[in-house]
Formats: structure tokens, C-alpha cells, sequence
């Protein structure tokens, strides 16, 4: 049925596009003529907003305006333009945040909710969703984790196409954030992000490459922050060269909000759209670097056909008499919120709850009564409705069951310990207690990073008292990213439920009560302690410059390459039913990088309810010429299997699937040799692996120059004759005819030097000239790695 409904949506999608390439013609054909018509004084207009949350208009020429909005899980609509900021922003359904949709790793499911909240941009008359964010989590203490999705870029990526493909899919356009490696959020405005190229390919870039690829967004938003040393909304290295020319963007880039820093430079680079209104001086810099010359007109032509092209796309897609649908759109959200909730712990099956079981229950801490179910900061939304789990478990599971509460800590007072005696009262009555905390709102915020990972004192007090007088305790967390469990081996059970949103206390009462079995598995790794995550001495950075030490190992890259065990590792998540893994199959064991290769793997739910698994697709390379991660999460899916049902799964690996990224050659390569493929549950759970041999066929530039070490030379067997034209005999004897001690001393002193060094080394006997020779004859040469 799925896929008779996922042809049909393709059908129509298919239809419209055809159906509107003569009105995108007509619509090209019209800003044509627009252009000619525009004053060099407008067309710079065009690329600021007319306000905070507005495009600029140009009523002369009847050039309509639309609206954008924050933000990734909900709308943050002001009702007017005339305002600055937010003011009384309109209400909408807020939806679990970004690290939640991230643990269901449910691609169909985000899509989903990408739809519902194109819906309500309709609803509200907003042309531009401003949203998702596909940064990766760095580092644990990034203020705004919460409404980033992952520590692994192909998750990452994959959450945001599946998002922005939902929500364009009604009409309404996304805008991708933030480019790139933005990633700290102390001194966000000003500081460098400074990473290595190869690892600003394989981690930081590969979620927007993935998004861009598969979702085409009508805008991407530039950062705050420099990469590199340059400001991301002036580099042309990324809004032209990779986003546009590499990865075929077709919309427009827009600046986070008061980002620019140099308009004329932004605007060569490929800058669109400043935002928001500002002051008359960046315009009118501007227009007098057009005047002298200093910026092409035909640049801010560019920018302006595609500012257009945009703004006359939304104007014909906007949707007449959509209203919101507040039930349906807030009982979606429960689900959602479900769907996210990730079983850490489970001792002695203490969940689910049933009355059978348990004929007493205590609900203890206050975030049950008055929940934390979004991040501080821009992406904060007015909701439609707010449950409480205290509410919805006494009004929908309390029949039959006694409910009791307790406040347990006081949200205005971290270190108010009063109301503990109280909490240990009512836990020493009950059969089982659900303890209900995490993070206060002001722990995780935009703007500000978190300085530790710890819980308020008041709550890990709380859970060592209730712990220590009920053996039946289960923690509840409330939080957008991970938080140390000093009290895990005291206590039966932990879910961790995230921000779920304004539903989400429906959602979290559904798992506990066993309505929905638990299926969401972690999207970043939970350290044991923060001494062990890998930017430790790097975040967030001294005097501006943020090191990225860790390289290519973030997350469980790092945990596995240093053999740490974390609390709970990336791709965990517990079930009320278990699945057998079986039959991995491959359609070769040998292959090449153009064939690529299809994985298979059987999963049968082996338990007694219906579940859903997250089946996860690892690749290790088992010997790279440059240091690559244990292995590497390439492909995922999530099936659900009825008691004693079996569903085969598959997946296609590609070339980009075996790669990494050579920085010196600016490519990505396939390296021929051994690789094994994993079917697992989690990043710490293998189930089954497979060895495969493939071979490559690329033809990579050699790329041998004056700087390259002379055994590198001998190494090759191309280039190896060529050197030995210009080798002195008393080397040739060595290296050819010298026993194996000479041959070893004397290359273990060759390695040290580079081919420019051994005019030195000779004493003239292989000349500067023979040397530029040499580099000259090995140019254009390549080899199959």
C-alpha cells in the first residue's frame, strides 16, 4: 500500500512539473524583461529584505514580496511586517525537535512531518520555512544540538532531504542551514572555523551535499562563522564553486540573519539575499561599487534573476483558504513523539507499564507537570496545545491504576533539594515510579554553548533518593542532546524522549504504557564523561580560532579508534520485542567501484509484540593508504515485523561508499582492496559482516613534484624508470644490488628527503636541472589506486 501511495504522490509530482514548464518559461520570460527595466539603485534592493522577515518589493513594477519564517520544528510566525522581531507570534504545532526526528531515523516519517509543516506555512501565508539544520554535532556541548539532527553526516543528510522533500512538496520552500561547519555556537559571529579540507568534505560538507543532491531547497543560509579563514557568506569556494558548480544548486543563497560582514564581497562570491533590512549604508555601498566598477552588473543581474525566479515560484504556489488543522496536525505530533522516545535501559522488563503489573505508580519531577518540549532561541514556537504527561497519563492510562505526584526539584533552583523527602514518600508507596527530568530550557539555548553535561544537582539528588527506597524506577529524560547517567546502576529503566514537542507528553505516556513499543535508536554518541569526547581540548575554541584537532574522528569514529566505551553508543535503542539478524548476502565478492555492490539482510522479530528496527549498513576498509574510521554508517532503514514475521532488507553501495576524500588530489577515490560490510543495531552491535574485494578503476593524477620523497618515486614502478635516468651509480648498486641491510639503511634515509634536497645529498651529482626534469617527465601521469 506504501508503495502504491509513494508511485502516485511521483505521478502527480511528475505531471505538475510538466505541467508547469511553460509557466516557468513565461515566469524566466517575464524577469527578463524585469531586469531591463530595474534601476541599478533597485536590483540592489532586491537582494536585502524590506524587513525582518520580508523580501523586498518593487511596487513600480508590480515585483510582489514573500514572507519567510523560523523555524526546523515548528513556525515562528510574527503577524505583521511593520515589526521588528518575533512580537506576538502566531501559534502553531510545535514538533518534536530536530534531535528527536534524528532518533527515529525514519526517513518516511520526517517527510511526513516536513508535509504537515508545509501545510501550515500555507496556512499562514509563508512562503519559506526556514529550516532544516544539517550541522553536524561536533561536540556535546554545542548549545544548539537540539536542532541539529546527528554526529554522522549520511544521517544527517538523509533527515534533511527527506524534511525539505515534505515540506516543498505543499509549495513552500525550505532554506537549508547553516553553511557550513558552523559547529560552536561561542563567538559564532566571529570565529574561524578552522578544519582541515579533507575533513571538511567527508563530515561538514557531506550532509548539505547529501540534502542539496537529493531535495534541490529553494535557498541555502550562509553562517556566521569563517571557515577556513574566510567568512562563509564571501567564500566562492562554497557558494559557488561547491554548492553551485559541484553540487548543481539551482536556488539562492540567503545570509543568517546580520551575517554579512563585506556586501560587495558576498555578492561576488555568490551571496543572494542579506537579510534582514538593513541599514542604507551596505545598499548604497553597493551600488557605488557597481558605478566604479569594482562589482560586474552582470554578477547582480545573476543575483537578481534568481532572487526572482524564487520569489515569482512561491507567489504561484501559494494556496488560497488553508487553515490549520490543530487536532489533526497536534495528534501527528504525538506520534512523531513516540516514534522518537529511545529505550536506553530495561532491567527485569520493568516497562511497560499495565495495570496488571503495577496497581500503583508514581510520577515524580516536575518537567511531567510542566514540560520541557523545545530549545531556547530563535527556533522557539508559540504551540497550538501543550500536554503534560501528568495529564495524559491520569486521563488516558490512570483506570484501574492509583497515580500519584510529586514535584521533586524546582525548576527556578538547581540546587533546591527540599522537595526530595516528599518525592522519597510518595516513591516508597508505589510499585513503580517514573522520575521525570533532564535539561531546564536555559541549559540549551542558541548563542550559548554548554560548559558540562551534567543534570541539574537537584535531579541526579532526586534519582539517588528515589532509587535507593524504590527498586522499580524509571528515569524519564527531557533533553536535546546527551547528559551523564551517575545514577544508571541504581535505577530499572531510562527513556530518553528528547524535546518532543508541544504532543510529546502523549507520546512519551504511549511508550510507557506499552500503546507504542519503543523504536527510536540514538542519532550521537552518550559519553561516559566529557574528558572522553573527541573535541574535548578543542571546544569551543581561544581567541576566535576553533580547532578542529579530532579531524575525520567525530563521534563513534572516535570511541571506536580509541577504544573508549561510551554510556551508550551511536545506533542504540532498546525494543519490548527482539530480532534475529540472518542470510547477509552480497551480489559479488568481487567488485568494482563502477558496479558497485547490493547488500541483503534477513531481520524476524522474535518476540511477542509488534516492533519497528532500525537496520544499520556499515563499510570499514581494512587497509587505506590515508588513516580512515573503523568503519563508517553508509546505509540504515527502518522496518516494522509483526511476532515471528520476517522481512528481507537491501541496499545499494555505491563508489562514494568505499571513499574517502584526498585533499591533495581534490577528489574522492575508491581505493582497490578489502572492505567488510556490516549489518548491525547499533554502531557496538554487529550482527553479521561480510569481506569483499574491489577494484578500482579510477585514473588518479600521480601528482609528483620537487617535494616528493625520492622512495615515493622508487615506490612507483612508473615513475621508478623514469628516475633511475638521473640516479648516480653508487645509488643505482644500492638500491638494486645492495644487500637487504643497505637497501634498508639507505632507504630509511631516503624516506626522509624530498627530490629537491638531493642536488645537497649528492653533491651535485643529480643537478636542480635533472631534478626539474625528472617532475617534468612524471607530469600527467596517473595510476588506479
Amino acid at each position: 500500500m506504501k508503495k502504491t501511495v509513494l508511485f502516485s504522490f511521483l505521478v502527480l509530482i511528475t505531471m505538475n512539473l510538466k505541467a508547469q514548464t511553460q509557466q516557468e518559461i513565461d515566469i524566466q520570460n517575464k524577469i527578463t524583461k524585469l531586469i531591463a527595466e530595474l534601476t541599478i539603485e533597485e536590483k540592489v534592493a532586491l537582494c536585502s529584505g524590506r524587513d525582518d522577515w520580508s523580501t523586498m518589493p518593487i511596487e513600480r513594477l508590480d515585483i510582489p514580496w514573500i514572507w519567510v519564517s523560523d523555524g526546523p520544528h515548528g513556525l515562528r510566525r510574527a503577524p505583521a511586517t511593520n515589526k521588528p522581531g518575533y512580537g506576538d507570534q502566531l501559534p502553531a504545532t510545535c514538533f518534536p525537535t530536530a534531535s528527536a526526528l534524528a532518533a527515529t531515523w525514519d526517513v518516511d516519517l520526517v517527510y511526513k512531518v516536513g508535509q504537515t509543516l508545509g501545510d501550515e506555512a500555507q496556512a499562514q501565508g509563508v512562503s519559506v520555512l526556514l529550516g532544516p539544520g544539517v550541522n553536524i554535532k561536533r561536540s556535546v556541548l554545542g548549545g544548539r544540538n537540539f536542532e541539529y539532527f546527528s554526529e554522522d553526516p549520511i544521517l544527517s543528510g538523509e533527515m534533511g532531504a527527506a524534511y525539505i522533500n515534505g515540506v516543498q512538496s505543499q509549495g513552500v520552500g525550505t532554506s537549508l542551514k547553516h553553511f557550513t561547519a558552523n559547529n560552536v555556537e561561542t563567538m559564532r559571529m566571529f570565529n574561524n572555523s578552522n578544519v582541515d579540507t579533507r575533513t571538511l568534505h567527508e563530515l561538514y560538507l557531506t550532509p548539505f551535499e547529501i540534502t542539496v543532491k537529493k531535495a534541490q531547497p529553494w535557498t541555502v543560509m550562509a553562517c556566521y562563522n569563517r571557515v577556513q579563514g574566510e567568512y562563509g557568506t564571501q567564500s566562492e569556494f562554497l557558494l559557488t564553486d561547491i554548492l553551485k558548480k559541484d553540487w548543481g544548486f539551482k536556488g539562492i543563497v540567503v545570509s543568517d540573519w546580520f551575517a554579512i560582514v563585506d556586501r560587495v564581497a558576498a555578492m561576488k562570491a555568490g551571496m543572494h539575499l542579506e537579510m534582514p533590512k538593513v541599514s542604507p549604508v551596505n545598499n548604497a555601498i553597493a551600488v557605488e561599487a557597481i558605478k566604479n566598477g569594482e562589482l560586474d552588473i552582470a554578477v547582480v543581474d545573476a543575483l537578481v534573476k534568481e532572487i526572482l525566479t524564487v520569489v515569482f515560484k512561491a507567489k504561484s504556489l501559494q494556496k488560497e483558504g488553508v487553515e490549520l488543522n490543530v487536532e489533526k496536525d497536534h495528534a501527528f505530533a504525538r506520534k512523531v513523539a513516540s516514534e522518537a522516545a529511545t529505550l536506553l535501559k530495561n532491567e527485569n522488563d520493568v516497562l511497560p507499564i499495565s495495570k496488571e503489573k503495577y496497581k500503583k505508580v508514581a510520577i515524580i519531577g516536575e518537567f511531567a507537570a510542566a514540560p520541557r518540549y523545545q530549545g531556547n532561541g530563535s527556533s522557539q514556537v508559540k504551540p497550538t496545545k501543550l500536554d503534560s504527561a501528568l495529564e495524559i497519563i491520569k486521563n488516558e492510562y490512570g483506570k484501574g491504576i492509583k497515580i500519584t505526584y510529586a514535584q521533586g526539584y524546582n525548576l527556578e533552583d538547581d540546587n533546591d533539594t527540599s522537595l526530595i523527602s516528599e518525592a522519597k514518600k510518595v516513591a516508597s508507596e508505589a510499585d513503580v515510579v517514573l522520575v521525570f527530568s533532564g535539561l531546564p530550557l536555559q541549559y540549551e539555548s542558541e548563542g550559548i554553548d554548554r560548559t558540562h553535561i551534567h543534570m541539574p544537582p537537584s535531579h541526579n539528588k532526586l534519582i539517588e533518593e528515589i532509587s535507593a527506597v524504590q527498586k522499580n524506577t524509571v528515569v524519564v529524560l527531557t533533553n536535546g542532546s546527551a547528559v551523564t547517567m551517575p545514577w544508571l546502576n541504581k535505577v530499572s529503566g531510562v527513556l530518553e524522549t528528547w524535546l518532543g514537542g508541544q504532543a510529546g507528553a502523549g507520546g512519551i505516556a504511549d511508550v510507557l504504557f506499552g500503546k507504542v513499543n519503543p523504536s527510536g535508536k540514538l542519532a550521537e554518541t552518550f559519553p561516559t564523561r566529557l574528558e572522553d569526547t573527541p573535541a574535548f581540548f578543542n571546544f569551543p575554541g581561544e581567541q576566535g580560532d576553533v580547532l578542529y584537532g579530532e579531524r575525520i574522528f567525530v563521534g563513534y569514529r572516535y570511541y571506536d579508534g580509541r577504544k573508549i566505551e561510551p554510556l551508550f553508543p551511536f545506533g542504540y535503542g532498546l525494543s519490548y520485542t527482539s530480532f534475529e539478524y540472518s542470510d547477509l548476502k552480497v551480489s559479488s565478492k568481487n567488485t568494482t567501484d563502477k558496479e558497485g555492490l547490493t547488500v541483503s539482510v534477513t531481520i524476524k522479530n522474535t518476540g511477542k509484540v509488534t516492533g519497528k528496527e532500525i537496520v544499520q549498513l556499515y563499510v570499514s576498509d581494512t587497509k587505506s593508504t590515508l588513516q580512515r574510521p573503523e568503519k563508517e554508517l553508509k546505509k540504515f532503514v527502518k522496518i516494522e515485523l509483526a511476532p515471528g514475521e520476517s522481512k528481507e532488507v537491501s541496499f545499494k553501495l555505491d563508489s562514494r561508499d568505499f571513499s574517502y576524500f584526498d585533499a591533495k588530489r581534490n577528489m574522492w577515490i575508491a581505493e582497490s582492496g578489502e572492505y567488510v560490510i556490516a549489518a548491525a543495531a547499533s554502531s557496538r552491535d554487529i550482527k553479521l559482516s561480510e569481506t569483499i574485494n574491489l577494484q578500482s578503476t579510477q585514473q588518479v593524477p600521480l601528482m609528483f613534484d620537487e617535494y616528493t620523497f625520492f622512495l615515493e618515486y622508487w615506490n612507483n614502478k612508473q615513475t621508478r624508470e623514469i628516475l633511475l635516468e638521473y640516479m648516480p651509480n653508487w645509488i643505482r648498486g644500492i638500491v638494486t644490488e645492495g644487500d637487504e641491510a643497505e637497501i634498508r639503511e639507505y632507504q630509511g634515509f631516503m624516506v626522509e628527503h624530498p627530490m629537491i634536497k638531493y642536488p645537497y645529498i649528492t653533491h651535485g651529482e643529480i643537478t636542480h636541472e635533472q631534478v626539474k626534469e625528472l617532475v617534468e617527465k612524471c607530469k600527467g601521469l596517473t595510476y588506479t589506486p
